[in-house]
């Protein structure tokens, strides 16, 4: 989401900020939603149904076609964690996205930086796309363990960024617990462990960079402020670079997968919406407005649905690897 009047009321952002984390709504020990509207929750689910209960009915709509998997990665393939620095992916979890790169073209689009996601994911022969797309690389034809840059729409805002952290950093010292991450084309402001009393104060040092450095927009997921070039590419441009640049944007036996939990992703689910084309899942405990078609709860129904999704092409394939689809 866009703040677009930087020098509005503070209170209106933070308003956003606690729409971001809604505490009405919550999961229950037991893993379901729950709310004082049983309808509510009905409705939502009937809009967005679990992609492991509608698993069969996925795969009937997938026969003939190329599933081409996109996935997010903090609150998808890694659960959030206070430190931001240690949102590792499980072993379990790296081993079956690996599957799933084996048999399907595979990229993670994320909003840290893509050296950021390659140390955390630790995996070759996948495309990886950070600062919220706006860094992608992909393995070299000669040799899939090197990557290379394939696209890099805001280079030019490099020796900006480089000297907004700087400016952030000091800024923000003073609220305990607010953290800044370099993401090298966009910037994070974690607040996750700030108390809330803290959030105007915060939202407040933000507003004020962003008053001297007008070439920079503002966004914000889970917990986090994001500093952005004012250029118009999101996760959901992204896909679409890469669905072309795979020469598969054509393609009426594509059917492109993306994965994820933030408002970011929004903008990917969007994308597939508009194209009538593939579909998002959203993973998210809570329910919220979204453009994806189903859902998952978290993390580990994303790597069950993952482990099914390899199942279903070994079983496909008798056990053989087709050519056409295997990434080598």
């Amino acid at each position: 989401m866009k703040i677009k009047n930087v020098t509005g009321k503070v209170e209106t952002l933070v308003d956003s900020l606690r729409d971001s984390s809604p505490t009405r709504i919550r999961s229950s020990s037991s893993d379901e939603l729950v709310s004082e509207n049983d309808d509510e929750i009905s409705s939502w689910i009937a809009l967005h149904p679990s992609a492991l209960d509608m698993f069969d009915k996925i795969m009937s709509d997938a026969q003939g076609k190329k599933i081409i998997m996109f996935l997010d990665y903090d609150g998808t393939l890694s659960r959030i964690t206070e430190d931001h620095d240690k949102a590792y992916i499980t072993d379990e979890m790296r081993d079956v996205v690996k599957e799933v790169a084996l048999h399907f073209k595979t990229a993670i689009i994320s909003g840290r930086s893509t050296d950021k996601v390659q140390s955390f994911v630790k995996l070759a022969g996948i495309h990886y796309a950070g600062s919220h797309g706006m860094d992608i690389k992909g393995p070299t034809n000669t040799d899939e363990s090197n990557q290379e840059v394939m696209f890099q729409p805001a280079s030019d805002y490099l020796p900006m960024i480089n000297e907004v952290v700087n400016v952030l950093k000091e800024k923000t010292k003073c609220i305990p617990g607010a953290t800044v991450e370099h993401n090298k084309f966009c910037l994070s402001v974690h607040f996750r462990r700030v108390d809330e009393k803290g959030w105007a104060a915060l939202a407040e040092q933000v507003r004020l960079v962003l008053i001297d450095y007008p070439k920079l927009r503002l966004t914000h997921g889970k917990k986090v402020l994001e500093l952005r070039p004012s250029i118009k590419w999101d996760k959901g441009k992204a896909l679409e670079f890469l669905l072309n640049s795979l020469g598969l944007a054509e393609s009426e036996d594509v059917l492109p997968v993306y994965i994820g939990d933030d408002r970011t992703d929004e903008d990917a689910f969007k994308v597939l919406c508009e194209r009538g084309q593939g579909f998002g899942i959203v993973v998210s405990k809570t329910m919220k407005e979204t453009y994806a078609s189903y859902s998952l709860k978290d993390p580990s129904q994303v790597k069950e649905f993952l482990e099914r999704l390899v199942k279903w092409k070994k079983q496909k394939l008798g056990g053989e690897d087709d050519e056409e689809e295997v990434i080598r």
